[in-house]
Protein backbone atom coordinates (compact mmCIF):
# COMPACT_ATOMS: atom_id res chain seq x y z
CA UNK A 1 0.00 0.00 0.00
CA UNK A 2 2.97 2.32 -0.37
CA UNK A 3 2.29 5.39 -1.77
CA UNK A 4 4.79 6.95 -4.32
CA UNK A 5 7.14 8.83 -2.97
CA UNK A 6 5.71 12.75 -3.61
CA UNK A 7 7.99 14.98 -5.29
CA UNK A 8 8.16 18.94 -3.92
CA UNK A 9 4.58 19.41 -5.36
CA UNK A 10 2.40 16.05 -4.66
CA UNK A 11 -0.53 16.47 -3.84
CA UNK A 12 -1.48 14.54 -0.12
CA UNK A 13 2.25 15.05 0.82
CA UNK A 14 2.71 14.87 4.59
CA UNK A 15 4.47 17.81 6.17
CA UNK A 16 8.31 17.11 6.03
CA UNK A 17 9.62 15.91 9.46
CA UNK A 18 12.45 18.20 10.60
CA UNK A 19 15.53 17.15 7.98
CA UNK A 20 17.87 14.91 9.98
CA UNK A 21 15.43 13.09 12.40
CA UNK A 22 15.05 9.51 11.07
CA UNK A 23 11.81 7.77 11.54
CA UNK A 24 10.73 6.37 14.80
CA UNK A 25 12.68 8.66 16.61
CA UNK A 26 9.83 9.92 18.83
CA UNK A 27 8.78 6.55 19.94
CA UNK A 28 12.23 5.61 20.66
CA UNK A 29 12.38 8.89 23.06
CA UNK A 30 9.61 7.47 25.18
CA UNK A 31 11.70 4.07 26.39
CA UNK A 32 12.23 3.47 30.23
CA UNK A 33 16.20 3.67 29.15
CA UNK A 34 15.30 7.63 27.53
CA UNK A 35 13.13 8.44 30.35
CA UNK A 36 15.50 7.25 32.91
CA UNK A 37 18.58 9.35 31.35
CA UNK A 38 16.36 12.34 30.89
CA UNK A 39 15.19 12.11 34.96
CA UNK A 40 18.08 10.02 37.00
CA UNK A 41 19.38 13.71 37.94
CA UNK A 42 16.60 14.58 39.69
CA UNK A 43 15.95 10.71 41.37
CA UNK A 44 19.00 11.15 42.56
CA UNK A 45 19.30 14.41 44.09
CA UNK A 46 15.75 13.43 45.67
CA UNK A 47 16.88 10.47 46.75
CA UNK A 48 20.00 12.02 48.53
CA UNK A 49 17.98 14.69 50.09
CA UNK A 50 15.66 12.35 51.51
CA UNK A 51 18.98 10.28 52.99
CA UNK A 52 20.03 13.31 54.68
CA UNK A 53 16.51 14.04 55.93
CA UNK A 54 16.54 10.11 57.43
CA UNK A 55 19.67 10.33 58.84
CA UNK A 56 19.27 13.57 60.68
CA UNK A 57 15.77 12.27 61.92
CA UNK A 58 17.92 9.36 62.98
CA UNK A 59 20.58 11.54 64.83
CA UNK A 60 18.17 13.39 66.58
CA UNK A 61 15.83 11.28 67.93
CA UNK A 62 17.85 9.89 70.88
CA UNK A 63 18.07 13.52 72.41
CA UNK A 64 15.20 15.54 70.99
CA UNK A 65 11.87 15.37 72.29
CA UNK A 66 10.37 18.54 72.87
CA UNK A 67 10.47 21.33 75.72
CA UNK A 68 10.24 20.42 79.54
CA UNK A 69 11.10 16.83 78.95
CA UNK A 70 13.45 15.32 81.49
CA UNK A 71 14.58 12.95 78.55
CA UNK A 72 15.53 16.18 76.45
CA UNK A 73 19.31 17.72 76.32
CA UNK A 74 18.02 20.50 74.31
CA UNK A 75 18.24 24.07 75.90
CA UNK A 76 14.56 24.07 76.31
CA UNK A 77 14.39 20.62 77.58
CA UNK A 78 15.01 19.49 81.10
CA UNK A 79 17.19 16.51 80.96
CA UNK A 80 19.37 18.68 83.64
CA UNK A 81 16.98 19.12 86.33
CA UNK A 82 16.11 14.92 86.09
CA UNK A 83 19.91 13.92 86.33
CA UNK A 84 20.51 15.99 89.20
CA UNK A 85 17.03 14.29 90.82
CA UNK A 86 18.82 10.69 90.07
CA UNK A 87 21.67 11.63 91.90
CA UNK A 88 19.99 12.30 94.75
CA UNK A 89 17.62 9.26 94.57
CA UNK A 90 14.84 10.68 93.66
CA UNK A 91 12.88 8.01 90.20
CA UNK A 92 11.81 10.16 87.62
CA UNK A 93 9.18 8.43 85.78
CA UNK A 94 7.37 9.62 82.27
CA UNK A 95 3.95 9.43 81.52
CA UNK A 96 1.81 10.97 78.27
CA UNK A 97 -1.82 11.10 79.88
CA UNK A 98 -3.87 12.40 82.29
CA UNK A 99 -5.35 8.66 83.54
CA UNK A 100 -1.54 7.45 83.79
CA UNK A 101 -0.37 10.35 86.11
CA UNK A 102 -3.45 9.99 88.49
CA UNK A 103 -3.01 6.03 88.61
CA UNK A 104 0.94 6.64 89.36
CA UNK A 105 0.63 9.08 91.97
CA UNK A 106 0.54 8.64 95.90
CA UNK A 107 2.02 9.82 99.29
CA UNK A 108 5.63 8.85 98.60
CA UNK A 109 5.42 10.86 95.00
CA UNK A 110 5.71 13.86 93.48
CA UNK A 111 3.24 14.82 90.36
CA UNK A 112 4.78 17.48 87.92
CA UNK A 113 1.88 18.96 85.62
CA UNK A 114 3.89 20.41 82.43
CA UNK A 115 1.06 22.27 80.98
CA UNK A 116 -2.55 22.44 83.05
CA UNK A 117 -3.89 24.57 80.27
CA UNK A 118 -3.56 21.95 77.93
CA UNK A 119 -5.76 19.65 79.75
CA UNK A 120 -9.82 18.97 78.75
CA UNK A 121 -12.29 18.89 81.06
CA UNK A 122 -11.72 15.07 81.48
CA UNK A 123 -8.23 15.28 82.23
CA UNK A 124 -8.57 18.16 84.80
CA UNK A 125 -10.60 15.99 86.68
CA UNK A 126 -8.43 13.10 86.73
CA UNK A 127 -5.57 15.17 88.09
CA UNK A 128 -7.61 16.88 90.65
CA UNK A 129 -8.55 13.64 91.70
CA UNK A 130 -5.12 12.54 92.48
CA UNK A 131 -4.93 15.83 94.44
CA UNK A 132 -7.65 14.84 96.81
CA UNK A 133 -6.72 11.96 97.53
CA UNK A 134 -3.18 10.87 96.72
CA UNK A 135 -1.86 12.54 99.95
CA UNK A 136 1.85 13.11 97.93
CA UNK A 137 2.45 16.50 96.52
CA UNK A 138 1.21 17.68 92.76
CA UNK A 139 3.58 20.69 91.10
CA UNK A 140 1.47 22.81 88.46
CA UNK A 141 3.44 24.71 86.23
CA UNK A 142 2.15 27.75 84.97
CA UNK A 143 -1.51 27.45 85.70
CA UNK A 144 -3.80 29.95 84.41
CA UNK A 145 -7.26 31.10 83.88
CA UNK A 146 -8.08 27.56 81.98
CA UNK A 147 -7.04 25.36 84.54
CA UNK A 148 -7.10 26.91 87.77
CA UNK A 149 -10.72 26.58 88.06
CA UNK A 150 -10.41 23.06 88.00
CA UNK A 151 -7.34 22.33 89.58
CA UNK A 152 -6.82 25.21 92.23
CA UNK A 153 -10.88 26.55 92.87
CA UNK A 154 -9.88 28.95 95.02
CA UNK A 155 -7.10 30.83 93.31
CA UNK A 156 -6.80 32.93 89.98
CA UNK A 157 -4.28 34.70 87.76
CA UNK A 158 -3.25 38.17 88.50
CA UNK A 159 -1.46 39.61 85.66
CA UNK A 160 1.85 38.65 84.97
CA UNK A 161 5.33 38.99 86.51
CA UNK A 162 7.59 41.36 84.62
CA UNK A 163 10.48 40.20 86.17
CA UNK A 164 11.92 37.07 85.84
CA UNK A 165 14.28 36.91 88.58
CA UNK A 166 12.75 37.66 92.00
CA UNK A 167 13.71 37.25 95.96
CA UNK A 168 12.01 34.83 98.21
CA UNK A 169 10.07 36.83 100.31
CA UNK A 170 8.37 33.89 102.26
CA UNK A 171 9.47 31.85 105.22
CA UNK A 172 9.31 29.02 103.02
CA UNK A 173 12.84 26.41 103.52
CA UNK A 174 12.78 25.71 99.98
CA UNK A 175 12.56 29.25 98.91
CA UNK A 176 14.55 30.89 101.49
CA UNK A 177 17.55 27.85 101.05
CA UNK A 178 17.53 28.73 97.26
CA UNK A 179 17.45 32.63 97.43
CA UNK A 180 16.72 34.64 94.60
CA UNK A 181 14.65 32.39 91.85
CA UNK A 182 13.90 32.75 88.08
CA UNK A 183 10.00 32.61 88.92
CA UNK A 184 8.70 35.80 87.42
CA UNK A 185 8.08 36.17 83.52
CA UNK A 186 4.86 34.16 83.64
CA UNK A 187 1.13 34.17 85.75
CA UNK A 188 0.71 35.67 89.41
CA UNK A 189 -1.58 34.12 91.48
CA UNK A 190 -4.10 35.66 94.17
CA UNK A 191 -6.56 33.78 97.09
CA UNK A 192 -6.70 30.71 98.20
CA UNK A 193 -5.48 29.44 101.93
CA UNK A 194 -2.07 28.99 100.78
CA UNK A 195 0.82 27.77 103.34
CA UNK A 196 3.77 30.11 101.20
CA UNK A 197 3.31 32.64 99.13
CA UNK A 198 6.84 33.09 98.10
CA UNK A 199 8.77 35.47 94.91
CA UNK A 200 5.76 38.06 94.93
CA UNK A 201 6.50 40.62 92.27
CA UNK A 202 4.28 43.90 92.62
CA UNK A 203 2.51 42.73 95.74
CA UNK A 204 1.41 39.09 94.06
CA UNK A 205 3.57 35.70 94.39
CA UNK A 206 4.78 34.02 91.77
CA UNK A 207 4.51 30.74 93.74
CA UNK A 208 2.03 29.27 95.78
CA UNK A 209 1.53 26.12 98.03
CA UNK A 210 -1.91 24.90 99.38
CA UNK A 211 -2.55 22.30 100.92
CA UNK A 212 -4.60 19.55 99.82
CA UNK A 213 -7.74 17.27 101.39
CA UNK A 214 -5.13 14.79 102.20
CA UNK A 215 -3.02 14.77 105.20
CA UNK A 216 0.65 15.24 104.05
CA UNK A 217 -0.24 16.33 100.48
CA UNK A 218 0.16 20.37 99.17
CA UNK A 219 -0.08 21.72 95.92
CA UNK A 220 2.21 23.46 94.56
CA UNK A 221 1.50 26.56 91.36
CA UNK A 222 4.91 27.97 89.82
CA UNK A 223 3.78 30.85 87.68
CA UNK A 224 6.79 30.19 85.56
CA UNK A 225 8.73 26.78 84.01
CA UNK A 226 11.78 28.78 83.10
CA UNK A 227 13.99 27.46 86.05
CA UNK A 228 13.73 23.92 85.07
CA UNK A 229 14.70 24.59 81.62
CA UNK A 230 17.93 23.47 81.00
CA UNK A 231 19.18 26.48 79.62
CA UNK A 232 17.91 28.47 82.98
CA UNK A 233 18.91 25.90 85.40
CA UNK A 234 22.38 26.79 86.48
CA UNK A 235 21.40 30.48 87.02
CA UNK A 236 20.57 32.36 90.41
CA UNK A 237 19.01 30.01 93.00
CA UNK A 238 16.89 27.48 90.37
CA UNK A 239 18.71 24.42 91.14
CA UNK A 240 18.32 24.76 94.35
CA UNK A 241 14.54 25.58 94.29
CA UNK A 242 13.76 22.25 91.59
CA UNK A 243 15.47 20.22 93.90
CA UNK A 244 13.35 21.13 96.57
CA UNK A 245 10.26 21.39 95.05
CA UNK A 246 10.32 18.18 93.28
CA UNK A 247 12.49 16.02 94.98
CA UNK A 248 11.00 15.92 98.23
CA UNK A 249 9.63 12.64 97.76
CA UNK A 250 11.65 9.58 96.29
CA UNK A 251 9.53 9.38 93.39
CA UNK A 252 8.48 11.62 90.82
CA UNK A 253 5.87 11.24 87.89
CA UNK A 254 6.59 13.81 85.33
CA UNK A 255 3.50 14.11 83.31
CA UNK A 256 3.57 15.46 79.60
CA UNK A 257 0.50 15.98 78.07
CA UNK A 258 0.32 14.29 74.67
CA UNK A 259 -1.31 15.57 71.47
CA UNK A 260 -4.54 14.50 72.09
CA UNK A 261 -4.99 15.92 75.40
CA UNK A 262 -6.72 19.14 74.18
CA UNK A 263 -7.11 22.71 75.83
CA UNK A 264 -11.00 22.00 75.59
CA UNK A 265 -12.73 18.60 74.24
CA UNK A 266 -14.80 21.14 72.09
CA UNK A 267 -13.95 19.77 68.34
CA UNK A 268 -14.47 23.47 67.41
CA UNK A 269 -11.05 24.27 69.37
CA UNK A 270 -9.34 21.32 68.09
CA UNK A 271 -5.61 21.80 66.55
CA UNK A 272 -5.94 21.10 62.45
CA UNK A 273 -3.74 18.68 60.74
CA UNK A 274 -0.86 21.12 60.18
CA UNK A 275 -0.57 22.73 63.85
CA UNK A 276 0.43 19.28 65.03
CA UNK A 277 3.02 18.74 62.69
CA UNK A 278 6.57 19.04 64.03
CA UNK A 279 8.05 22.06 63.66
CA UNK A 280 11.01 20.47 62.27
CA UNK A 281 9.11 18.44 59.41
CA UNK A 282 7.63 22.13 57.97
CA UNK A 283 10.80 23.39 57.43
CA UNK A 284 12.10 19.70 56.04
CA UNK A 285 9.22 19.55 53.53
CA UNK A 286 10.28 23.10 52.52
CA UNK A 287 13.16 22.53 51.91
CA UNK A 288 12.20 19.45 49.65
CA UNK A 289 9.48 21.70 47.54
CA UNK A 290 12.60 24.30 46.80
CA UNK A 291 14.68 22.29 45.98
CA UNK A 292 12.37 20.19 43.55
CA UNK A 293 10.80 23.36 42.16
CA UNK A 294 15.05 24.04 41.20
CA UNK A 295 15.58 20.75 39.96
CA UNK A 296 12.31 21.65 37.78
CA UNK A 297 13.59 24.69 36.46
CA UNK A 298 17.02 22.92 35.63
CA UNK A 299 15.67 20.38 33.54
CA UNK A 300 12.91 22.12 31.95
CA UNK A 301 12.63 22.86 28.62
CA UNK A 302 14.14 26.29 27.78
CA UNK A 303 12.24 29.45 26.20
CA UNK A 304 12.85 30.74 23.39
CA UNK A 305 12.99 30.14 20.08
CA UNK A 306 14.13 27.23 18.07
CA UNK A 307 17.92 26.62 17.27
CA UNK A 308 18.96 24.44 14.26
CA UNK A 309 21.41 21.42 15.39
CA UNK A 310 24.04 20.25 12.77
CA UNK A 311 23.26 16.15 12.69
CA UNK A 312 26.32 14.31 11.68
CA UNK A 313 23.87 12.40 9.28
CA UNK A 314 21.45 14.27 6.90
CA UNK A 315 18.40 11.84 6.08
CA UNK A 316 16.52 12.63 2.98
CA UNK A 317 13.10 13.94 3.35
CA UNK A 318 11.69 11.16 0.54
CA UNK A 319 13.18 8.62 2.87
CA UNK A 320 10.87 10.16 6.03
CA UNK A 321 8.25 10.30 3.62
CA UNK A 322 8.53 6.23 2.32
CA UNK A 323 9.34 5.60 6.10
CA UNK A 324 5.48 6.96 7.05
CA UNK A 325 4.00 5.27 4.53
CA UNK A 326 5.58 2.01 5.28
CA UNK A 327 4.12 2.62 8.69
CA UNK A 328 0.70 3.35 6.87
CA UNK A 329 0.64 0.17 4.91
CA UNK A 330 1.83 -1.95 7.63
CA UNK A 331 -1.24 -0.90 10.39
CA UNK A 332 -3.54 -0.74 7.52
CA UNK A 333 -4.53 2.75 7.60
CA UNK A 334 -5.99 3.55 4.59
CA UNK A 335 -8.28 5.82 6.47
CA UNK A 336 -5.44 7.55 7.90
CA UNK A 337 -3.51 8.06 4.62
CA UNK A 338 -6.10 9.04 2.83
CA UNK A 339 -6.72 11.78 5.33
CA UNK A 340 -3.42 12.95 5.25
CA UNK A 341 -3.54 13.34 1.19
CA UNK A 342 -6.75 15.27 1.22
CA UNK A 343 -6.46 17.39 3.87
CA UNK A 344 -2.98 18.69 2.21
CA UNK A 345 -4.74 18.88 -1.58
CA UNK A 346 -7.00 20.90 -0.01
CA UNK A 347 -4.39 23.30 1.67
CA UNK A 348 -2.20 23.77 -1.87
CA UNK A 349 -5.67 24.40 -3.89
CA UNK A 350 -6.88 26.95 -1.52
CA UNK A 351 -3.70 28.67 -1.97
CA UNK A 352 -3.74 28.13 -5.56
CA UNK A 353 -7.45 29.40 -6.01
CA UNK A 354 -7.60 32.31 -4.04
CA UNK A 355 -9.80 30.50 -0.88
CA UNK A 356 -8.70 31.79 2.21
CA UNK A 357 -6.98 29.13 4.62
CA UNK A 358 -9.82 28.84 7.36
CA UNK A 359 -11.82 27.72 4.73
CA UNK A 360 -9.58 25.35 2.86
CA UNK A 361 -11.42 22.42 4.91
CA UNK A 362 -15.41 23.76 3.58
CA UNK A 363 -16.82 22.01 0.29
CA UNK A 364 -18.86 25.25 0.23
CA UNK A 365 -16.18 27.70 -0.13
CA UNK A 366 -13.32 25.41 -2.06
CA UNK A 367 -15.36 23.37 -3.93
CA UNK A 368 -16.80 26.34 -6.05
CA UNK A 369 -13.51 27.99 -6.46
CA UNK A 370 -11.67 25.08 -7.74
CA UNK A 371 -14.30 24.05 -10.61
CA UNK A 372 -14.02 27.65 -11.82
CA UNK A 373 -10.67 26.76 -12.64
CA UNK A 374 -11.38 23.33 -14.84
CA UNK A 375 -12.58 22.46 -18.22
CA UNK A 376 -15.98 20.97 -18.15
CA UNK A 377 -16.38 17.21 -17.61
CA UNK A 378 -14.36 17.24 -14.60
CA UNK A 379 -15.04 14.09 -12.03
CA UNK A 380 -16.91 15.01 -9.03
CA UNK A 381 -14.61 17.28 -7.22
CA UNK A 382 -16.46 16.91 -3.53
CA UNK A 383 -16.02 13.06 -3.56
CA UNK A 384 -12.09 13.33 -4.82
CA UNK A 385 -11.56 15.81 -2.11
CA UNK A 386 -13.83 15.25 0.91
CA UNK A 387 -14.86 11.59 0.10
CA UNK A 388 -15.03 8.46 1.81
CA UNK A 389 -12.01 6.00 3.06
CA UNK A 390 -10.59 4.13 -0.41
CA UNK A 391 -11.48 0.08 -0.02
CA UNK A 392 -8.22 -1.50 -0.85
CA UNK A 393 -4.63 -0.17 -1.36
CA UNK A 394 -5.02 0.10 -5.35
CA UNK A 395 -7.80 2.52 -4.67
CA UNK A 396 -5.43 4.67 -2.41
CA UNK A 397 -3.00 4.88 -5.19
CA UNK A 398 -5.71 5.86 -7.71
CA UNK A 399 -6.55 8.37 -5.11
CA UNK A 400 -3.03 9.76 -4.91
CA UNK A 401 -3.02 10.11 -8.70
CA UNK A 402 -6.52 11.59 -8.95
CA UNK A 403 -5.16 14.36 -6.21
CA UNK A 404 -2.32 15.12 -8.54
CA UNK A 405 -3.44 15.04 -11.37
CA UNK A 406 -6.24 17.77 -10.35
CA UNK A 407 -3.79 20.14 -8.45
CA UNK A 408 -1.19 20.44 -11.90
CA UNK A 409 -4.34 21.29 -13.84
CA UNK A 410 -5.68 24.01 -11.49
CA UNK A 411 -1.61 24.88 -11.35
CA UNK A 412 -1.40 25.38 -15.16
CA UNK A 413 -5.51 26.76 -15.96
Amino acid sequence: MTAPAPGPHTPGTPADPPRGEAPGTAARGTTPAAVWRRSRGVLICLGILLVGAVALAALGSGSRHGRLDPRSADPDGSRAVAELLQARGVTTRVVTSAREAAAAAGPGTTLLVTDPDRLGDTQRRAIRSAIDLSGGRTVLLAPGSVSLPGLAPATRTKGDALDENLDPGCALPAATTAGRATTGGGHRYTGGAASAACYPSGGHPTLLVLPSGTTGGDTVLLGSETLLLNKKLASEGNASLALQLLGSRPDLVWYLPSLTEVQDEDPAQEKGFLELVPRGWGWALLQLFVAAALAALWRARRLGPLVTEKLPVAIRASETTEGRARLYRKAGARDRAATVLRAAARERLAALVGVPPTQAHEPAALVPAVSARLTAGHQDLTVLLFGTTPADDAALVALADHLDALEREVRTS
